[in-house]
């Protein structure tokens, strides 16, 4: 009977378990920009201008019907504000988020005309310093492939 080195047995170990637990995560990927650049500056400079500071900004690509999860850590009794900007051909925008126990504590739902249209935008202030986790979603009848902008400011005192 022939015994296989155990370097080799280690590499094949190592990279099927690199493989399946690949296909079990969300990864999150970075699109174009560009047709939301002047609402995502104009709200950018309204907060800061509000005394508002940027936490975390960035762009995700995202599937129609499909939510994105965000984690992020907040603070007890600070201002926060989220911005998701989904793009302006979907029909319809959805955000929920959730505090660490998995309790819903915010649900913003645009349709495509409405006067906010494809940017949802709401303040929070957490009762607990812990995670929160936020779904962003949008539905598209034409594109499958979509992008999505996300913006999280905190109020500075």
């Amino acid at each position: 009977m022939y015994t296989y080195p155990k370097k080799l047995v280690f590499a094949l170990l190592l990279f099927l378990y690199q493989q399946l637990a690949a296909q079990d995560v969300i990864r999150q990927e970075s699109c174009d920009t560009n047709p939301f650049r002047t609402e995502i500056d104009s709200l950018k400079n309204v907060f800061t201008s509000q005394g508002y500071i940027v936490l975390r900004e960035a762009s995700m690509t995202m599937q129609s019907q499909y939510e994105m999860p965000i984690v992020v850590p907040m603070n007890q009794g600070s201002l926060y504000q989220f911005v998701f900007i989904g793009e302006p051909t979907s029909r319809l925008y959805e955000v929920r988020m959730f505090d660490y126990n998995e309790k819903q504590v915010v649900y913003k739902k645009n349709q495509w005309g409405d006067v906010d249209g494809n940017i949802i935008s709401y303040s929070y202030v957490p009762q607990f310093s812990e995670y929160h986790m936020i779904k962003p979603v949008q539905v598209n009848k034409t594109k499958k492939k979509l992008c999505g902008y996300v913006l999280l400011l905190k109020k500075v005192q």
